[in-house]
This record gives C-alpha cells, sequence and structure tokens, in this order.
C-alpha cells in the first residue's frame, strides 16, 4: 500500500464510522486529503478502534513525521546563563526529546475544532488516535476535570518525543491576577516534577497560556524562565530543558532572556 493509498483507506474507515458521512466524496487532491483526514481524526469521539486501521494509522502517521524532519533536542545550543536551558523556534511535533508539554483544556482530550491551529490539536493530530483513547482512560479513572495546574503525562505514540505531557494553564479573561501567575508557575512546576519522577532527561514546553487562553507573553516567558530555573536548583534528573516557540515575538522574548 502507498503512502497516498495509506491515506484514503484511513479517510474511508473513519468515514465509514459516522452515517451522516455517507456518500462524502473524497477530494483529489493530495493536501484536501490530508486536511479531510486530520479532521476526521479531531472530531473522532474517544472510542475502540480495530488493530488494522491504528496499523496503518501508524505506518502513515511515522511516514508523514519523517518528511517533515525531526530535530533532534541535544543539538540545540545552550543559554549561556543555565547549560540546561536551549530555545528553539519550530513545530513541537518535529522534536526528537524525552517529553513535550502539550497546553490541553481542562477536559484533556484534545481539541475537537477540525484542523484548529492551536498546539493542543496538532499534537494529537499527529500523534494519532491513540493519544485521545489515553487521555481517555486516564480522565474517566480520575473522574473529574483536571485543575488548573496540574499534569498527566502518556505515551507520545507517532511523535518522534517519548511522552506528552498535558498542562491545563489559566484562562485570562480580564485583568492579570496574582493568581493567574501563580497557577501557570504551577503548570511548569508540575511538567518538570513529574518527567523527574518518570526518569525524563530532556523536556520542551510550548508557550503555555499565550495563544488560546489570553496570558501575556512577556510575563509568562518571565514565569516559565525563573520556574524552570528554580527547579533545577535542586533537581538532579532533568538534563535540558528546550522552550519551544512558534511566533517571532515569543522567540525575541525568550532570547533576551536567555542570553542567546
Amino acid at each position: 500500500m502507498t503512502h497516498s493509498e495509506k491515506r484514503i483507506y484511513l479517510i474511508k474507515e473513519l468515514l465509514s464510522e459516522q452515517r451522516q458521512y455517507t456518500g462524502m466524496e473524497i477530494p483529489d487532491n493530495a493536501e484536501e486529503q490530508k486536511r479531510l483526514l486530520r479532521s476526521l481524526m479531531n472530531v473522532r469521539p474517544p472510542r475502540p478502534i480495530g488493530t488494522e486501521f491504528l496499523k496503518i494509522q501508524d505506518e502513515y502517521l511515522s511516514e508523514e513525521v519523517k518528511e517533515k524532519g525531526i530535530t533532534d533536542s541535544s543539538a540545540l545550543p545552550i543559554s549561556p546563563i543555565n547549560g540546561r536551558l536551549a530555545l528553539w523556534r519550530g513545530d513541537i511535533t518535529t522534536l526528537k526529546v524525552d517529553a513535550i508539554v502539550n497546553a490541553a483544556n481542562s477536559a484533556l482530550r484534545g481539541c475537537f475544532v477540525p484542523c484548529h491551529s492551536c498546539v493542543d490539536n496538532i499534537i494529537h493530530s499527529v500523534s494519532g488516535i491513540q493519544l485521545r483513547l489515553s487521555c481517555d482512560a486516564l480522565m474517566n479513572e480520575q473522574g473529574h476535570d483536571e485543575p488548573t495546574g496540574r499534569a498527566k503525562i502518556t505515551p507520545a505514540f507517532n511523535l518522534p518525543c517519548s511522552y506528552v505531557l498535558h498542562t491545563v494553564g489559566p484562562i485570562v479573561s480580564g485583568i492579570l491576577t496574582k493568581k493567574h501567575c501563580g497557577q501557570l508557575s504551577d503548570c511548569y512546576q508540575s511538567c518538570l516534577r513529574l518527567a523527574s519522577d518518570n526518569g525524563l532527561r530532556s523536556i520542551a514546553f510550548c508557550c503555555i497560556s499565550t495563544g488560546e487562553f489570553h496570558f501575556p507573553q512577556k510575563k509568562a516567558a518571565d514565569i516559565a524562565v525563573h520556574t524552570v530555573i528554580d527547579f533545577l536548583q535542586t533537581d538532579t534528573q532533568i538534563e535540558k530543558v528546550v522552550f519551544n516557540v512558534f511566533k517571532q515575538d515569543d522567540y525575541d522574548i525568550y532570547k533576551a532572556m536567555l542570553h542567546l
């Protein structure tokens, strides 16, 4: 089965799960097919799926990851203010590192909006259907939404990293408060503690809460850097912390803070 044939197979299988998709035509264009596949994965509820689907999905997503290219976190330049800190601008789903951090919502099952640009959606789309199933199992066992500032760990499945740390950042809907700042610091501490307790040596943070949750970027970066530095003063397990950014203005903020 070719790469494009795998994509068509996956689309057809997902379409067949829902009666309302009966008769939907699959576009001829490869990019439109990719968008349709991602949309179907995004809206799919966490329910079991066949082993043959997962086998082909894993082969397909692994090929997609390789095509985008993988960046090894061990090769990233380190900060002169702390040899365990690094900065990288790029797609977090292409980073080879022990764990990446996902800025999740309190339901912790991923973003269900088709092809949404949030990091939660992107991570789930690249990882595959198993990630939502894994998160769903954790949340069903917990029995309630994930509190702000806490974190959970799951396998990364088809991502080039080994694990995903899911944390819920504070939502700033008005004036930034001391509580918001404390909650954001808790996110970083929870992820670092979880990584250290699980024997991980490297972790990459996205910009938690600065997107859809409207936390001011510069203040968020200041909290992130200082919280990480404080944690590393007493932790010997974690060898590298990468601050991963996507926007140029976030890169400029972190670059100044890390003296890069």
